[in-house]
């Protein structure tokens, strides 16, 4: 059986129950004993009744947790046993609750401190969870539990399944996962099989998951799987998994959604019958699953598995590992999953499956099949879009399924929406719904599902829809009776249900009504009509139906049907002229009386010889000849039957033809008769039937005749000798010469010797040849009409044309009057004119009197001479002589196939067709017109293919079904285009529309109507020529619903609301249109539930006046129109608020006072009704604002995160540019020094001569020694620092180069790091205030500090934080770029920043340009720019775009380059002598300064001395130099200069408050800004702060160091310990990364871009610490525009802090070997030896006092150390010394 969709449900008219929930529902489940539904919505559960009416809410969110927004449900389970409901959210990770089930707002257990093991559900969005009820027994006890299968999450446990229990006992508490399996979870850390659980459920002692995953890392296509464990098994040995493929090829290998279901009888017997599902009983579980294809969202289809052939399959997969080597049929169909193993694993041999059918803890597990041997279904159904969810119910042992897809569409699989049954009012059409749920309920007259008929059980009491039967009337007895007669009826109803006593039958016929009554053989018996009330029998036949109307209890009908009342009076209508045999013949069995030539009913009681029953009325027949001529009296004889009571009669003939004369019959004896004949005449065909009627002279009446001959003209159709002698002889038709016509032989009176049959024809005669003019060679065809050209094809002996042959083509022969012959060239040099000849047998000839021209056609140009490459341009050929030939003949060659339209002496006009070759613009093609076979005609380079059109764009996007949308094609190339046709196809039916108007660029269309009635999908196409391409997406919404206005009066001051629904699916405010009465009224705002509309402007009149002549009012309706949708949605009345009239007569002394205060008074109403206008207007406005900003970040964030798909797609390619560890050290380290970029430890130059580089080297080597030994670098650095003049600068330096130098040896690095870190800490533990330490780096160990965490962290930031700060860094860039960005004062309209925002409007809009880089290939790159960017921002995107693969210092350079329009052209800079002036200020030239349009061409080419890029632009330098000199330059904002500034002096003070309160408008774009990046900005703050994923040793190591030493000093408390680890990491390295991206990737960092990192990283900050901020209207805007997340980000940073001193600690030597990889590693990379040279000046300057302290220390003493470092300065300063 075929599955049939039904349309949605929302086309039914049935209200709908329905609930709506403010927030997306994720999940819905029903208690089966209660019926109350359960939804799981984002924040809240709702708790309904049956009907769907709000029981109970209970709030689940949003709160305070690791995440900026909470919890989904992600999973909701009934467990009935002890009334509660389960509910799993995001918070925590994926915490639980139980809820009561009778009160959802009781909340019966929650507990958030029970940690990891409670975890269930998952934080991540996209990652699935599906759960199932079970029992665990354990000891003699048994618990409720439940199953859980959940994909892996970022920050999730890596099992795939779990089991959860639901009490505490003993250890366990609840919700926590009870089974401790290792083998079912996937790879921590790597995202590697990407788990997709849809579905899990439980039978027969087994628990199913159905879910998707990748086979591997390596293949990332899904395959669904649906997974088994047997319910009591406690360690998940059983766990098998089997793949399910649905639809060929396995297309639809993605799960969405599943149901299992009994499949009810029919199905059942279906699926058996198919021979592909086995033998599948009603009773049996099936799977019914809708997947889709990983490629294609909008595809869909329906599977169905039984469950018999899903275990059947598995138990196969299962002996196969545990018996036969993991092999079936010789083939591997076993494979281990979630294992790194690759060695043989089914090695076991088995023989009693049956013990261990769920495994063992010595055989392997989990065991999953092989693509090969996955269970294969076909898809019942397809469907476009993709379908979400599948329930499946059966009625009446029919299966029903209900499908939904993404777009809340609900479908069901049968014909009709549900619970359509009602709406069908009469049997037929309740059957024709095939609908399992209806059916006709009979003795109620109703459509209905079986439950609503009481009569139902009774037989034939409810008739099921898809049987297609109705109660029917069978037959009558009688089956038809004389409408002169009545009596009872016996009506024949076989279907008809029990009638019981209290039942009421009636028959109703037309106007008279009888009762009913049952006979004992269960026919219905009821009186017919009496005579006078059945009706006339109708002219044309000879009996009248009348219904027959069967009906129970009066109003119920039961059925109906015609019944028949014959009249045998008016059989004899049928054939006058054979009356009897009409009467006798009928189906009534009617008699016909001779007597009086009457038919009668049909009377047993009268009898006689003139009374005919039968078939033996008197009659006559078989005329002889059946052939007459016309003009000669040709006699005619014939027999007359059964005339023995006519005996002596006389007997007359007539016909039409014989103009009303009768004349009498000749009796011949026996039966036959003659008639004498007649000379008719006829000549309006060559032959007619002529029919003679009989009548009896004595009576007159007419008597029964078949006398029927056939009357012909020799003369018709045989105008000539030739068409004469053709004719069939049977009419004996001669050619009378004297006549000169052809007519019957007896009427030729010719002289006795000639024989008319003899006689020869004259010469053949010639009046027409066409055409008459042929090309010079011939080879076309021409036809020669005339008469006498023969009888026979063989007869034309030849035929000449100008005296040449012409050659016969026989087969377009017609006798005598044409003859077609193919003519021949002709000499050039003989006479080119002349007469066509031709000859018939017996040597006569025809000679025509017209000529016939030789002359060859001259084309001579071609319009239009272009046109596109897939043909369709009409093109018209003009020139001379071009009607050479005839129409037949022409074609065009080598322009494709031409289709011949029209031909002109002057013009031919063809279409092109599709132009073959690969070439475009193709060269100017030859036109070549064909005449015949031999001639062609040519017309040089006249024809050119162009490129087909390009269509890049079109809006709107959609329209109603309506039509008359206004949609705007764009693209190029249009100009070619003849005909341009918008045609959209569904799935029956097309409409179209010719385009309104085109350009080249621009093509307007209306949107077609369409007929949605049968809810079919609509594709659309733009047919430009013969070029078609689909508009995609374009779609067909329904027309939307008005409700009836409820305002009925409106005034000018009023604003006009219309509700209804669906308005914005295909409007905007501007297209819609709305008229009260004749006036239009504008659209203000359209939302897609409401209407503003403005009032009026003039006062409106109704559009058909009616003229009345009371002063009431008039209605006015008020008319919506949408394009071609008019709605009509209410009538208004209009009442002006102006009319009041004066009634009083007033004094004429104070009429001029009167008229002051009336004109005061109008004025103040005018401004009061305008002002009523503004209010209502803005108050609507205001309550849409807030939605509008919501929306606008939407907008914004879809549009970044599309436009960040590229950069995304790059980063999974490994793509992101990290520097390599040499330059981010030295970036972090030393790019902040006073040197920059050219600080000497980056460049790694050092100045040393080539003669001292072998001794300094040496002696540095000796330093290096030196500053291992930690006496001396601890009285070093001490020396340093009790230095005046060593400052903060100076001490960071210094700390640097430590680093680089100590590089080698970090653990020792780290040795001394915390040797002096616990000397700073005993220093502001007893003397200062402990929380001020680490907080700036006023020492050399807190740069130390800051340096150890950045080499320890590099690697987390490649592999962990990097990737979401570099899609920070990115998204920043794009929503800044996306507008204006003020060059001069590096403010943008996209910024977070509120110092950096651009407080004006500045309009723009965006370009893409081809752009063609010069030396680099033929590649065009399209680079999006905005029109107000400067020539220089427009490079960098460029440069940017073009170069995207090449990190940042690889790209050439702004300066480095040069561009310009096209392939010629000005070359474009930032200031050239056309730059505008605004006074003494000049502007940048932006690309709208130099015109440059959308899709324009432009070239980039490298310059080979940057500085002369100026010189090459500019002719005078003088001009230039000036131009130059005076640098007050802006771009897009002015700033105010001197006279400004002294006019703003002396504005009012109001003035400056506007100013100010203007700028603050612009505000909501950091909001706006900020709800766009939220994302992103939330991914970085998670990758640093999370304790669940990885974090490094480093972080560990040091924050386990603070705990210990804080543990010893009592006055440092837990909010001290916060802020050191505060400034030792976020603070001390995060901000600084954060600050600074260009310290780890190899990227540029703009101001703008800086400004808004400043303000993250002041949030990351203020998270940070602990005190509370203090917010007013007056806090700085950066600070209020994260005010709102603080929160959440100072709880990350705690739980991260907490998370991390729960950690496993990192032991001393953990970190050293940590510390020596990286040494390991890196260090010979590093400018180590210029380092200890910048070292050993510091040496050098504080010497001195490093020696006092070296002596004053014992221990350096001992190491001889002051004389290890006199030694060194003596080689380095190149000193003689005396030691």
């Amino acid at each position: 059986k075929a599955w049939r969709p039904g349309p949605c449900l929302k086309s039914s008219n049935i209200p709908i129950l329905e609930f709506t929930s403010e927030t997306s529902i994720n999940n819905v489940v029903q208690d089966p004993q209660t019926g109350r539904i359960y939804l799981g919505a984002v924040n809240t559960i709702f708790q309904l009744g049956p009907s769907l009416h709000l029981e109970a809410r209970a709030e689940t969110g949003p709160k305070e947790d690791a995440r900026t927004c909470t919890p989904p449900a992600s999973l909701l389970l009934v467990h009935p046993s002890n009334g509660s409901l389960i509910v799993c959210g995001s918070r925590y990770r994926g915490i639980c609750s139980l809820l009561n089930l009778t009160n959802v707002e009781q909340q019966l257990y929650y507990s958030d401190s029970k940690g990891e093991r409670t975890y269930v559900a998952s934080i991540e969005d996209n990652v699935n969870v599906v759960g199932v009820m079970s029992t665990y027994s354990k000891d003699g006890h048994t618990f409720s539990v439940f199953l859980v299968g959940k994909g892996y999450g970022g920050l999730d446990s890596t099992k795939l399944i779990s089991t959860r229990i639901l009490q505490d006992f003993r250890e366990w508490v609840v919700f926590e996962s009870i089974i401790e399996a290792s083998t079912v979870q996937t790879t921590p850390f790597v995202p590697k099989y990407l788990h997709d659980f849809r579905h899990a459920f439980k039978e027969d002692g087994f628990v199913y998951f159905l879910f998707s995953r990748t086979l591997d890392g390596t293949d990332n296509k899904n395959l669904t799987f649906v997974s088994r464990l047997c319910e009591d098994d406690q360690h998940y040995y059983s766990h098998t998994e089997l793949q399910l493929n649905c639809g060929p090829n396995n297309r639809y290998n993605k799960v969405q959604a599943a149901y299992v279901a009994s499949p009810g009888k029919e199905l059942a017997r279906v699926m058996t019958e198919s021979g592909t599902y086995g033998k599948v009983v009603p009773w049996s579980k099936v799977l019914f699953m809708v997947a889709s294809p990983d490629e294609d969202d909008n595809d869909s289809a329906l599977c169905m598995y039984p469950l018999n052939a899903i275990n059947e399959r598995l138990v196969d997969i299962i002996s196969a590992c545990y018996s036969d080597s993991g092999k079936i049929s010789g083939y591997p169909a076993v494979d281990i999953p979630y294992s790194s193993k690759t060695d043989e694993f089914c090695t076991s041999r088995i023989d009693t499956l049956e013990n261990f059918k769920c495994g063992a803890d010595f055989l392997p597990s989990p065991l999953a099949s092989k693509p090969k041997f996955a269970l294969k279904a076909n898809s019942v159904l397809t469907k476009s879009g993709l379908l979400t969810a599948v329930a499946v119910a059966v009625e009446n042992d029919h299966t029903i399924a209900f499908l939904g897809n993404n777009q809340g569409e609900v479908f069901k699989i049968t014909k009709v929406p549900v619970q359509t049954c009602l709406q069908k009012k009469d049997c037929q059409s309740c059957v024709e719904l095939k609908d399992p749920y209806c059916g006709w309920c009979v003795l109620e007259g109703r459509c209905t599902r079986r439950s609503e008929c009481r009569r139902a059980e009774e037989k034939n009491g409810w008739l099921w829809s898809p049987r297609q039967h109705c109660v029917k009337i069978f037959s009558f007895h009688p089956p038809n009776l004389s409408c002169k007669k009545t009596q009872k009826v016996m009506i024949n109803i076989p279907s008809l249900p029990a009638i019981g006593p209290s039942d009421r039958l009636q028959c109703t016929f037309q106007a008279f009504q009888s009762e009913g009554t049952m006979t004992d053989s269960g026919q219905v018996s009821c009186n017919l009509p009496p005579p006078s009330l059945i009706p006339q029998t109708p002219e044309d036949q000879d009996f009248v139906a009348v219904p027959v109307k069967i009906s129970v209890n009066e109003t119920v009908e039961l059925a109906t049907r015609d019944f028949k009342f014959y009249n045998c009076a008016a059989t004899v209508k049928r054939s006058e002229n054979t009356p009897c045999m009409s009467c006798v013949a009928s189906q009534w069995g009617c008699q016909w009386n001779t007597h009086d030539h009457t038919c009668s009913d049909m009377d047993e009681t009268v009898k006689g010889p003139r009374i005919i029953k039968q078939r033996q009325c008197p009659q006559f027949e078989n005329p002889d000849p059946v052939l007459i001529p016309v003009g000669y009296k040709t006699p005619i004889s014939f027999e007359g039957i059964n005339l023995d009571l006519y005996r002596g009669r006389v007997f007359t003939i007539g016909t039409e033809l014989m103009r009303n004369v009768e004349e009498e019959v000749r009796f011949d004896g026996g039966p036959f008769y003659t008639f004498s004949g007649f000379n008719f005449s006829y000549d309006k065909s060559p032959e007619t039937n002529v029919l003679f009627y009989m009548k009896d002279k004595e009576s007159g009446k007419k008597m029964d005749s078949t006398l029927n001959v056939t009357l012909y003209n020799c003369s018709m159709g045989r105008e000539d000798c030739s068409l004469c002698k053709n004719a069939d002889p049977k009419y004996r038709c001669v050619w009378c010469a004297k006549q000169k016509a052809c007519v019957y032989e007896k009427l030729c009176t010719t002289q006795q010797t000639e024989d008319p049959y003899n006689i020869e024809c004259p010469d053949p005669q010639i009046t027409d040849i066409i055409p008459r003019f042929g090309p010079m060679r011939g080879g076309i065809s021409i036809t020669i009409r005339g008469s006498n050209l023969g009888i026979h094809k063989e007869d034309i002996k030849s035929i000449t044309v100008v005296g040449e042959p012409c050659i016969h083509q026989e087969e377009k022969y017609s006798v005598s009057t044409s003859v077609v012959c193919e003519i021949g060239s002709i000499d050039p040099m003989r006479g080119h004119w002349g007469q066509v000849e031709v000859e018939v047998k017996g040597g006569k000839r025809g000679t025509s009197s017209m000529y016939f021209t030789y002359r060859d056609p001259i084309p001579e140009a071609v319009t239009p001479a272009r046109g596109p490459k897939a043909g369709g341009t009409l093109i018209t050929i003009s020139g001379r002589f071009l009607d050479t030939g005839s129409k037949d003949d022409l074609a065009t060659a080598e322009l494709c196939p031409c289709l011949c339209r029209e031909r002109f002496e002057t013009n031919i006009t063809c279409r092109t067709g599709e132009y073959g070759a690969d070439k475009v613009p193709s060269d100017r093609l030859n036109v070549v017109v064909k005449y015949g076979k031999s001639t062609t005609a040519e017309i040089r380079s006249a024809f050119q293919f162009l490129e087909n059109p390009i269509i890049l764009d079109h809006h709107p996007k959609g329209s109603f079904v309506c039509g008359g949308r206004n949609i705007v094609v764009t693209g190029s190339g249009f100009d070619l285009i003849q005909t341009a046709i918008m045609r959209v196809h569904g799935d029956n039916s097309t409409a179209f529309e010719k385009a309104r108007e085109k350009n080249d660029t621009v093509i307007q269309f209306q949107s077609p109507t369409v007929n949605n009635s049968l809810n079919q999908h609509f594709r659309t196409f733009i047919h430009l020529d013969n070029w078609k391409k689909e508009l995609k997406p374009f779609d067909y919404h329904p027309d939307p619903i008005f409700n009836e206005l409820t305002k009925k009066v409106i005034t000018e001051a009023s604003i006009i609301i219309v509700t209804g629904r669906g308005f914005s699916k295909a409007m905007t405010a501007k297209e819609a249109q709305a008229f009260v009465g004749d006036v239009s009224c504008q659209v203000n705002t359209l939302q897609d539930d409401k209407l503003f509309l403005d009032p009026p402007s003039t006062p409106p009149r109704a559009r058909s006046r009616r003229h009345r002549r009371d002063t009431r009012p008039e209605l006015l309706d008020l008319m919506i129109k949408f394009g071609k949708g008019e709605w009509v949605v209410g009538s208004v009345q209009y009442e002006n608020k102006n009319d009041s009239s004066l009634y009083i007569i007033i004094p004429a002394v104070i009429v001029p006072m009167l008229l002051i205060i009336a004109i005061s008074v109008y004025c103040y109403r005018r401004k009061s009704q305008q002002a009523e206008r503004e209010y209502e207007k803005v108050k609507h406005q205001l309550e849409n604002l807030e939605e509008s900003v919501r929306d606008r970040c939407k907008k914004e964030f879809t549009d970044l995160m599309i436009e960040m798909e590229d950069h995304t797609n790059e980063l999974s390619e490994g793509r992101i540019p990290f520097l390599d560890y040499k330059t981010y050290t030295d970036r972090v380290f030393f790019l902040p020094s006073k040197d920059g970029a050219n600080d000497v430890m980056i460049t790694g130059k050092l100045d040393i001569p080539e003669a001292r580089r072998a001794t300094v080297t040496q002696a540095l080597n000796q330093f290096s020694n030196l500053l291992n030994s930690k006496t001396f670098l601890i009285n070093f650095i001490r020396t340093l620092e009790r230095s005046h003049d060593f400052n903060a600068r100076a001490k960071v330096y210094f700390a640097s180069l430590l680093t680089v130098a100590l590089h080698g040896k970090l653990e020792y690095y780290t040795d001394i790091m915390r040797t002096l870190l616990l000397e700073l800490m005993e220093e502001y533990v007893h003397s200062k205030n402990p929380k001020l330490m680490l907080r700036r780096s006023e020492t050399v160990v807190e740069r130390m500090l800051c340096n150890w965490m950045s080499i320890c962290l590099y690697q987390f930031l490649k592999d962990s934080a990097g990737e979401p700060l570099y899609k920070l860094f990115r998204a920043i860039k794009h929503q800044i770029e996306k507008g204006p960005v003020d060059a001069r004062v590096k403010k943008a309209k996209y910024t977070l920043n509120d110092t950096g925002l651009l407080g004006d409007d500045v309009e723009y809009s965006v370009l893409t340009l081809q752009v063609l880089v010069h030396g680099e290939g033929p590649d065009v790159t399209p680079v999006k720019v905005l029109n107000c960017d400067t020539i220089s921002q427009v490079k960098e995107k460029i440069i940017e775009q073009v170069y995207r693969n090449l990190p940042y210092s690889l790209r050439p350079k702004t300066d480095s380059m040069m561009w310009r329009p096209g392939s010629t052209g000005q070359i474009l800079s930032d200031l050239d002598l056309t730059s505008q002036k605004e006074g003494r200020w000049r502007r940048i030239n932006t690309l709208a300064h130099y015109n440059v349009r959308d899709n324009a061409t432009l070239v980039l080419s490298r310059v080979l001395h940057p500085q002369q890029n100026y010189d090459q632009n500019q002719e005078n330098h003088e001009e230039r130099n000036a131009l130059l000199e005076d640098d007050k330059v802006f771009h897009l904002v002015r700033p105010a200069d001197e006279l400004d500034e002294i006019k703003s002096k002396r504005g009012s003070i109001k003035d400056k408050s506007m100013t100010k309160a203007i700028t603050e408008i612009y505000l909501t774009r950091l909001l706006s800004v900020k709800g766009t990046l939220q994302q992103f900005v939330d991914d970085f703050f998670r990758s640093v702060l999370c304790s669940g994923a990885v974090v490094p040793p480093a972080v560990k190591y040091f924050f386990d160091f603070l705990d210990e030493q804080a543990l010893k000093h009592n006055n440092v408390d837990e909010e001290t310990i916060h802020i050191w680890k505060t400034n030792s990491l976020p603070l001390r390295f995060w901000v600084n990364i954060l600050k600074n991206p260009h310290f780890i990737f190899d990227v540029h960092v703009s101001e703008v871009v800086d400004a808004s990192l400043s303000v993250i990283a002041q949030t990351f900050m203020d998270a940070c610490t602990k005190s509370e901020h203090k917010l007013s209207r007056d806090s700085p805007s950066n600070k209020l525009l994260y005010a709102k997340e603080i929160s959440t980000y100072k709880k990350m940073v705690d739980d991260y802090y907490k998370g991390i001193r729960q950690m496993v600690s990192v032991s001393d030597q953990d970190m050293n070997t940590h510390l020596a990889e990286v040494s390991r590693s890196h260090t010979d990379k590093l400018n180590t030896q210029v380092a200890l040279h910048q070292l050993y000046q510091y040496a050098s300057k504080y010497y001195d006092g490093i020696i006092a302290s070296l002596d004053e220390d014992p221990a350096a003493q001992s190491k001889q150390l002051t004389l290890r470092l006199q030694q060194i300065a003596a080689a380095l300063e190149n000193k003689v010394t005396d030691l």
